[in-house]
């Protein structure tokens, strides 16, 4: 990332700046920059003691120097300062913390003063005003959504109760894969879409039927692409709370318009869902907006839970539950395909367990602890939350000995962690082979290894995503063959967003490998 980033700030301020002349133009951007500088100044004088980083400049601080590989350039950054350091993006500070004895110190030892997040002017729309799970402030609400998610929605047996919804979306995606058997597929695009479908489908697959959920769908592949990217864009607005209001580049404005299209789409499937559960038939038509609507009708007096909030929740699981396990199933057939050795280990494990006349349950994949192994070794070496969600601490606490400023944004550098040579023999080689000893789990309980964060904010959705992985991995590989189309070589390298993607995307053929057609139907 640098300042090539953002559109010049003279062509961005809206209404009566636009009509100055170049003089008053002049004076404007000189009092304003004089501002900037006198608050820049009393800033740096009142934070002493902070954690060692390279040297700012006045006004933009780090904001020239940064890469658009943020976690790889954090990890850099470590390297020379330290397994905590600071950074200054613009007049707000940046700390990273790159160590697992750091990592528990803010995660677990003082993760109540750690709870809260530090939320973007992008993220706080998306979330209808900090209304959901994710980007909630650590209290009362939190404890309530979070509650709701984990006991109501997200409990083994809530995810049992929607499988028949999410065999049907994979059964479809092995259908269409069959289809294009010996032409190239674009893999991230299909398992995004995989996924999708399987998550609107868990959401509000017993609302909507045939074409009108198929409609939804393709409207949502737009909408949660837009989001991904307009909460990946470096904004001027988090760098300096006080422009919020002009939006220079435009990103609230366009995550507003966004917003309005996810309304509406959730109003219709909100209002179905009630013509349902009054007419009667919502007991044959089971799914999570059924649930959420329940408990909205049940929820404590004082603490009640809103029709915003279960937007806001339903906005979480479908950006959240189709980007980050696209991308992690991407990754992984990536790094199988460039290891031989082991794709013949994978398949061995698969066709040992559900055979070559059958198609996979996710009742097999308790039974698969190779696949199990190669899931957490993609998940080492590609967390799907690199620097996890930004946190931010409610006071002004020391970490390692350095004083870290109430409301700084706090990286938690999970990706440098799990390449940490001193923790991992040979990081950067993918090897199943290093978990097949069940040492490390989704927990969040050791600091070696935690791709889906830990302490109270850890991943809510840990359980729906590994099943979701598990099962869709398995069918790919069960059920095709893989190359590379002629001529092409495998390309890992990585891309950072709020999520971490593959650079180029994954082009594979495939080529049936079970014996009865009928069994891609």
């Amino acid at each position: 990332m640098s300042l090539k980033f953002f559109k010049p700030l003279s062509d961005s301020f809206p209404w009566p700046l636009q009509q100055l002349n170049v003089e008053q133009k002049g004076v404007f951007f000189s009092c304003f920059l004089g501002f900037l500088a006198l608050l820049w100044f009393f800033i740096r004088s009142s934070n002493k003691g902070l954690p060692p980083g390279p040297k700012a400049l006045p006004l933009i601080g780090n904001l020239h120097s940064l890469d658009a590989q943020l976690h790889t350039y954090f990890a850099s950054l470590s390297k020379t300062y330290g397994p905590i350091c600071r950074i200054w993006l613009g007049k707000k500070i940046g700390i990273i913390i790159s160590s697992p004895a750091l990592a528990r110190e803010v995660l677990k030892d003082k993760d109540t003063i750690f709870a809260n997040r530090d939320v973007s002017a992008a993220g706080r729309e998306f979330s209808y005003g900090i209304n959901d799970l994710l980007w909630s402030p650590y209290g009362p609400k939190w404890r309530m959504l979070r509650k709701l998610c984990v006991r109501d929605m997200l409990s083994s047996s809530s995810i049992d109760s929607v499988y028949g919804l999410r065999r049907r979306e994979l059964r479809q995606s092995i259908n269409y894969l069959y289809s294009q058997k010996g032409l190239p597929v674009n893999i991230g695009d299909q398992m995004f879409l995989t996924l999708l479908n399987v998550i609107t489908s868990m959401l509000w697959g017993g609302t909507m039927k045939g074409e009108e959920r198929a409609s939804v769908g393709a409207e949502f592949r737009n909408v949660v692409t837009e989001i991904v990217d307009l909460v990946s864009i470096p904004n001027l607005s988090d760098f300096y709370q006080g422009l919020t209001w002009f939006d220079f580049q435009g990103v609230i404005k366009k995550m507003k318009v966004v917003l309005k299209r996810f309304d509406k789409l959730f109003e219709s499937m909100i209002d179905q869902r009630q013509k349902l559960d009054r007419n009667g038939v919502g007991r044959e038509s089971k799914d999570f907006l059924q649930v959420l609507l329940k408990l909205k009708d049940v929820a404590d007096a004082k603490m009640p839970l809103t029709m915003t909030e279960i937007k806001a929740l339903l906005m979480d699981m479908v950006v959240a539950g189709t980007d980050t396990t696209s991308n992690a199933v991407e990754f992984a057939l990536a790094e199988i395909l460039n290891k031989p050795d082991v794709l013949r280990k994978v398949q061995q494990e698969v066709d040992t367990v559900v055979g070559n006349d059958n198609i996979v349950e996710e009742s097999h994949i308790q039974q698969l602890p190779y696949l199990y192994a190669v899931m957490k070794e993609a998940m080492r070496m590609h967390p799907a939350l690199p620097l996890l969600a930004p946190h931010s601490p409610s006071e002004t606490v020391t970490v390692g000995g350095y004083t870290v400023p109430k409301g700084s944004c706090i990286f938690v550098n999970v990706w440098a962690i799990h390449r940490d040579p001193s923790i991992w023999k040979n990081p950067t080689e993918f090897r199943p082979e290093r978990f097949l000893d069940n040492k490390w789990d989704y927990s969040g309980n050791d600091f070696n290894y935690f791709p889906f964060g830990s302490g109270r904010r850890m991943c809510a959705g840990t359980a729906m995503a590994e099943r979701m992985f598990m099962y869709s991995l398995a069918s790919l590989i069960h059920s095709f063959d893989w190359k590379l189309p002629e001529g092409e070589t495998l390309d890992l390298k990585e891309k950072f967003g709020i999520t971490l993607k593959k650079k180029m995307p994954l082009v594979a053929i495939p080529t049936p490998r079970l014996c009865n057609p009928t069994l891609y139907e």
